[in-house]
């Protein structure tokens, strides 16, 4: 479980909650059935008038990768992975690392690592990993903008349930009490509209985003890793290589460790 995804939920709710408290606006004003049915299903049909099915259909599939930790191998782990092969290739050969890239669960891995010991080229091993990791890119860049959509839509939703609101209120103008209340009514839908979009959607897309930078950084990172095993590099030289993919800290860990190991 993503817990930043649901932590950040909750403070959104409570903020929005506390602050009407705070303004002395009932929370209860917020179940208003029309509002919700404007800018729930409005946003949904929006979306849904914007996008294929093909792309509609994912939207489960991405709420799982936006409430789900992402699972990837620490990139110090991976990067001992690589100097631990790069070893047994320059003993062994390239071959020797057949067997183990059968064990390897990562399937971008396996597939640049089953190319090496293929005999392939350095240039054509780059040009088939990075055409796939631009294919994942896009396929992830056309989802967040699912929400980033959405995050466009609900709050201009928002301004029309506002102004269905207001026409509704004006049929009350023979009656102060009953004006005022509708007026309050018709801008629940502006705020529930800029929430929504401000404060899940949009955020919901960047969640997206950074996770699918996360992904493309370490798929880069295997990318030179397999193929300085391929080109006979020293084991040491690969670290530092690989190390320039890590935040400065724990670069210097892991660098300072290499050389207390060769101490």
């Amino acid at each position: 479980m993503d817990k930043t995804s649901i932590i950040g939920i909750i403070l959104a709710v409570v903020a929005i909650g506390v602050g009407m408290t705070l303004k002395n606006v009932e929370v209860g004003v917020l179940l208003n059935p029309a509002a919700l049915l404007i800018i729930i299903l409005g946003t949904i049909a929006a979306v849904v008038i914007a996008f294929p099915t093909k792309e509609i259909k994912r939207i489960p599939k991405l709420f799982g990768v936006i409430f789900k930790e992402q699972k990837l191998v620490p990139d110090q782990e991976l990067i001992q992975t690589f100097s631990d092969m790069a070893q047994v290739a320059r003993k062994e050969g390239l071959l020797a690392l057949e067997a183990a890239s059968s064990d390897i669960d990562d399937p971008f891995l396996r597939n640049g690592l089953t190319l090496a010991v293929d005999g392939q080229s350095a240039e054509y091993i780059r040009d088939v990993l990075t055409e796939e990791i631009e294919a994942m890119e896009e396929r992830h860049a056309s989802g967040a903008a699912i929400f980033s959509q959405a995050g466009t839509y609900a709050p201009t939703l928002g301004v029309l349930g506002a102004v269905v609101g207001l026409i509704a209120a004006l049929t009350h103008m023979d009656n102060t009490a009953a004006l005022g209340e509708a007026i309050s009514a018709a801008f629940v839908a502006t705020l529930m509209g800029i929430f929504t979009g401000y404060m899940l959607w949009h955020p919901f897309a960047n969640k997206l985003k950074q996770k699918s930078m996360e992904e493309a950084k370490q798929k880069r990172l295997m990318i030179e890793g397999i193929l300085s095993i391929l080109e006979g590099e020293n084991p040491r030289i690969i670290e530092q290589k690989l190390a320039s993919f890590l935040p400065v800290e724990e670069r210097k860990n892991l660098l300072t460790e290499g050389v207390m190991e060769d101490a």
